[in-house]
This record gives structure tokens, sequence and C-alpha cells, in this order.
């Protein structure tokens, strides 16, 4: 048996909120966790204190799922074709920012935003995309360790519950070390909570978004 592959195309959703003045505005693009859909990471970014003031753009996998509990939702990848997925997330990624910027008038600042799952993913776009980030927010989910960090990842906000059972204290230390050794400029942020956005994580996300 040999094993071939062939590329096609394939429709991906997202999911944009106009910033509230007009003129140009930057974009703040969010990945959603695993099984989770656009929605659920859209709710999340337009609920961050300042977020009024970008445009906002959420992002749905292109892998489509059933949760555990019957509701579907979508996935970045498993462990399957793993670099292919890769590849195709990213270009995907990208082509969304292009459109966007093609049709609104976006600013050059670029923020990227993933929670869970969608953490590697907002990693990968960020260094392996065509398009530069300003910053890079984190929130319980690691950096890939296959990726090198580097400075073209901006800024980062590091995030986690304090009783976040899936992304330990233990994975959070070890990537904030990463980024602190690569020379990445990290706020490492840990609030009372578990593996979920909460008020106090809100009101963080908003200071380090009124920074950039």
């Amino acid at each position: 048996m040999r094993a071939h592959t062939i590329k096609t195309s394939v429709r991906g959703k997202y999911l944009l909120r106009l910033p509230s003045h007009s003129g140009p505005a930057p974009l703040l693009a969010g990945f959603h966790g695993y099984g989770q859909t656009a929605e659920d990471e859209f709710n999340l970014l337009c609920s961050i204190p300042g977020a009024e003031r970008w445009f906002c753009c959420s992002i749905e996998a292109l892998h489509s799922m059933y949760t555990p509990a019957g509701h579907p939702g979508a996935s970045w990848m498993n462990s399957r074709d793993r670099e292919h997925q890769i590849e195709e997330n990213v270009h995907y990624v990208d082509g969304v920012i292009e459109r966007i910027r093609a049709l609104y008038a976006v600013s050059a600042s670029l923020s990227f935003h993933g929670y869970s799952q969608g953490a590697g993913m907002a990693s990968r776009a960020a260094l392996l995309g065509r398009h530069r980030a300003e910053s890079l927010m984190l929130l319980g989910g690691d950096i890939p360790p296959e990726l090198s960090v580097s400075v073209g990842m901006g800024r980062v906000h590091l995030a986690r519950g304090s009783r976040d059972r899936l992304y330990s204290k233990e994975r959070h230390e070890r990537d904030a070390a990463r980024l602190r050794e690569g020379a990445v400029p990290v706020v490492v942020s840990e609030f009372l909570g578990g593996h979920r956005v909460n008020d106090a994580y809100l009101k963080a996300a908003g200071e380090f978004l009124a920074e950039i």
C-alpha cells in the first residue's frame, strides 16, 4: 500500500466585528479551544475591555467534530498528518488576514489571541505566518515545543488560571522561561480560576491590550 496526499479546497469560517470608531484600527485575531466554535472565541474577544477599538476576528478551525456531549465543534489538528495540518492552518489564517486587510481600513498593528488548543495555533500564526504580529496573547495553552521562540512573536501575554489542571503551573513556568531565554518581552499572568475565562482574566487582558 502507498499513501498519497492531494491538496484540495475547503471553506473556512471567521467572524468579524468592526471597531466602534471610524478610520484605521488594529486587528485582533483569535483562535478557539478544542471542540469550540468561532462564536466561543468571538464572545471572548469582544468581552476584553478596550477591544471595541479593534477589529475583532474569530477564526474557526477547519476540522469539524462532535464533542463527547454530542455538540458540534471544531479542532485545529491531531497527531495524524500533523505537518500537513499545520501548513494548511497557517495558510488559512494568512488568507483570512489578507482578506480583512483588503476590505477594511486595518492598521499595521496585529495581535493574535489563543485559548487552550488555540494557543498553539496563535503561536504558529505568529511565528510561521506571513503577517508579523505586534503582540501575542495565550490563555490556558502552551507554546508548541517544536517552535523556536523569537522576538517575531511580538510582546507576549502568557496567562493561566491558578486551578487549571490542563495547563499546569509547571508548563506555564516552562513557557515563560522559554520566552525569556529567547529575549521575547513577556507579561506572565496567573489569575484565580480554572481552565475558563473569567472577569479576572479579561481585566488583565484588557490592560495588556491598552499598552499596545
